[in-house]
């Protein structure tokens, strides 16, 4: 019988559900709606019957979400100063081992769970991560958790080094099969938790290196006091490893995204962070024209990639005001020349825009637009200041600039 999704753990079937719309689309035969044509799904059987709505696909980007769902709190272990670093490995045997060397997770009774603080984050379903604050990283689209990372995996092992005492406890498909169990002492401290994704759900579906690098490139960019590892083990004779850590900010981002174009760069890239209450948050900007006609303009709002939105509207409103009243103040623009918009002045410009808000708002579910008004215009001013500054400071590499807008305007 082919059910449907109404609500979180409640599926009908298709006649009911159309019967429900307009009963005339069923025909004629009256189906009457009762509790018999209700299948209420309990525990983690919610979540393996549609992992698609948890980690989105049961494909290779569901897996990545996996991996992200695990390291989420690893990561923020970093942030808040708890831990130094994470290390994330692919094991021969097809599992991920996530480490970090923070505290290791609590072990005590965790208030509303019913259960130790480790077995509670592990079993224990919670709704959802929200949208994060500007002190928090959610990793991957949706933030769902070690639980449904759990739910969906054949097996995982958790591992805390707490106190001098290491303690391990094991799971199958969301379920705790062993106690939380002393097994001696520790050396040092932290939270190791290794996951092996269940076949039944994902099939023979791997994990791509270069695409989790890829993200966690994109962490130690946007937050400079992370330092994650990636190692890839499954193929033996050919090991991978990155070490990602970036003390530069954006501006190594920049530099990244730039490539082998940097060095012909005609000004260093212009970078700058600062905080402004108007906001409630802060905003990290780096950005260089290159000789090349590209533009490569990435937007973050709290680590988390967007196509665009307030904060990118101040950008551009920024360069544009500053690199306008620069161009008359010299007289490179007459009276009766238009003011430089976004578009005459993208060529060639690499940027990247982050900011960190206690309170983002969205345009769409899948926050890939910021909404905040009063981004846009502290943004923009930030840019205009900082920017203004720096061709007055230096004429030669202002020149260098402005010379690069006018020969594309000119071009066009």
């Amino acid at each position: 019988m082919a059910l449907t999704w109404c609500f979180p753990g409640i599926y009908l079937t298709w006649e009911v559900l159309l019967d429900i719309i307009g009963g005339d689309i069923v025909g004629e035969e009256d189906t009457r709606y009762d509790a018999s044509h209700i299948q209420v799904l309990e525990g983690w059987e919610v979540v393996r019957k549609r992992p698609g709505m948890y980690v989105g696909s049961t494909g290779e980007r569901g897996l990545r979400q996996m991996v992200f769902g695990v390291a989420d709190r690893a990561v923020n272990e970093v942030l808040a100063g708890r831990a130094v670093s994470v290390d994330i490995t692919l094991t021969p045997d097809g599992g991920v081992r996530v480490a970090d060397d923070g505290p290791g997770v609590p072990l005590g009774e965790t208030e509303g769970a019913g259960g130790p603080g480790l077995e509670a984050l592990l079993t224990h379903m919670y709704a959802g991560a929200g949208i994060a604050g500007r002190h928090d990283v959610t990793i991957g689209f949706c933030g769902v958790g070690p639980s449904v990372v759990n739910a969906l995996s054949r097996r995982m092992t958790a591992e805390v080094r707490r106190e001098g005492v290491r303690w391990v406890q094991e799971y199958v498909r969301g379920e705790a099969t062993t106690p939380l169990t002393k097994v001696g002492r520790a050396t040092g401290s932290g939270t190791t938790i290794t996951f092996w994704p269940d076949a039944d759900i994902f099939g023979a579906t791997e994990l791509s290196f270069d695409g989790l690098e890829e993200r966690f490139r994109e962490l130690a960019f946007l937050n400079r006091g992370l330092e994650i590892s990636l190692t890839d083990l499954r193929r033996p004779d050919e090991p991978r490893s990155a070490r990602l850590r970036f003390p530069g900010g954006t501006r190594d981002f920049v530099d990244y995204l730039d490539g082998h174009t940097a060095a012909s760069a005609p000004v260093d890239a212009i970078a700058f962070e600062c905080e402004d209450p108007r906001m409630g948050g802060v905003m990290e900007v780096a950005f260089r024209w290159c000789s090349c006609p590209d533009e490569r303009v990435q937007s973050f709002v709290n680590s988390r990639p967007t196509v665009g939105g307030t904060h990118a509207m101040g950008f551009c409103d920024g360069l544009a005001a500053a690199v306008t009243s620069y161009a008359r103040e010299q007289g490179l623009l007459t009276p009766r020349d238009p003011d430089f918009g976004a578009d005459r002045i993208g060529a060639g410009l690499t940027a990247v825009v982050s900011v960190k808000l206690d309170r983002p708002e969205f345009e769409d579910s899948t926050r890939g637009v910021l909404g905040n008004s009063e981004v846009r215009e502290c943004v923009g001013r930030a840019v205009r200041d900082h920017l203004g500054r720096w061709l007055k400071e230096d004429r030669e590499r202002a020149a260098a600039v402005i010379d690069q807008i006018a020969q594309d305007t000119r071009r066009h």
